[in-house]
């Protein structure tokens, strides 16, 4: 089979095609043709910096997606040969990547894939989804909650901004562009802060009548972590998919601010509580087939010959919406 292996940790160049033998089954797994992959920002991290996590090389990665079973291990039920299926389940921790014509996958971590949508488009939706779903899950959003996210046209906010949206909560986003404002809006926010034309701890305050969100996910893998304290209400509650950095928790203890940080991989990384995520994709395909939730896909198509310009584009912070690759036809 081909597989885009990266030969040393660094820049795109070191991306090389090569061929090689198809992964074997192993108890509890399944092999899939992969037809598409998505590029999240954790891929090229691991790209760049390496080793922690990430396999020895030269080695595939990939942690999404989208493909049919191709083979089954006998102790694997609820699947069968041909079934579509994606998953967030490979590219670390001793997984075989996405970025080949064939993976291995634990089954714990795969679910049938959405009726109403393309290999492309489910490919778009794993890692994205289940931080989404975690975020929200561990601040308690439920019907009527204030909520704000931040960066909900990103890959994790937008997928966010929707499924708060169905579970009836009050949400609201940021957003950088009249553009941006207008899309968050098509994914079901309330009201949008332009922290253009002022700040987020200001538009907070102006939407939520000076008391503050009762919880806020911040969804920009940025670390500005100072913005969602502002715009927390007293013993709200804060979430955040990158902790990466130093920063003044002072706010934090004066508002009684509770944290929550979100990292999807852990149940990859140390081989716990994987069955949660294929638990939560089988009830994402659900929404997805109800027209309650919808992937954005950036309009530029690549190729598995075309990895390392996907990585480009994603890192160049040009891309709207999720880059995906497709892997073969």
């Amino acid at each position: 089979m081909k597989a885009m292996r990266l030969t040393q940790f660094g820049d795109v160049s070191n991306f090389a095609l090569h061929d090689i033998p198809a992964p074997e089954l192993r108890p509890g797994t399944v092999l899939i043709d992969v037809k598409a992959s998505s590029v999240n920002p954790v891929d090229y991290k691991i790209r760049q910096n390496g080793p922690g996590f990430a396999n020895p090389l030269p080695a595939a990665l990939g942690l999404d997606v989208a493909g049919t079973i191709r083979a089954i291990a006998p102790d694997v039920t609820g699947f069968a040969i041909g079934d579509a299926v994606y998953g967030c389940a490979g590219g670390i921790a001793g997984e075989t990547g996405t970025n080949a014509e064939i993976m291995r996958a634990d089954a714990k971590l795969i679910a049938p894939m959405p009726a109403n949508l393309s290999f492309r488009e489910a490919a778009a939706l794993p890692l994205v989804s289940i931080t989404a779903l975690e975020a929200l899950e561990r601040l308690g959003v439920t019907a009527g909650t204030r909520l704000l996210v931040i960066g909900g046209t990103g890959g994790v906010g937008h997928i966010a901004v929707q499924l708060a949206a169905a579970r009836g909560a009050i949400v609201d986003s940021t957003a950088s562009t009249l553009e941006k404002s207008k899309l968050a809006k098509s994914f079901g926010a309330r009201e949008v802060i332009s922290y253009r034309s002022e700040t987020i701890a200001e538009g907070a305050a102006r939407l939520t009548q000076g008391e503050g969100y009762d919880c806020v996910l911040d969804a920009t893998g940025g670390s500005d972590i100072a913005s969602a304290f502002a715009a927390t209400r007293l013993n709200g509650q804060v979430a955040t998919i990158v902790s990466h950095y130093s920063a003044d928790l002072a706010p934090m203890h004066v508002k009684g601010l509770s944290l929550h940080v979100i990292f999807m991989l852990i149940p990859l990384i140390h081989n716990r509580g994987r069955e949660r995520h294929g638990a939560w994709l089988r009830d994402l395909k659900t929404l997805v087939e109800t027209r309650q939730v919808k992937p954005l896909l950036d309009p530029q198509r690549f190729a598995l010959a075309d990895l390392a310009a996907a990585h480009a584009h994603l890192e160049s912070g040009k891309a709207i919406g999720k880059v995906v690759v497709d892997i073969a036809a």
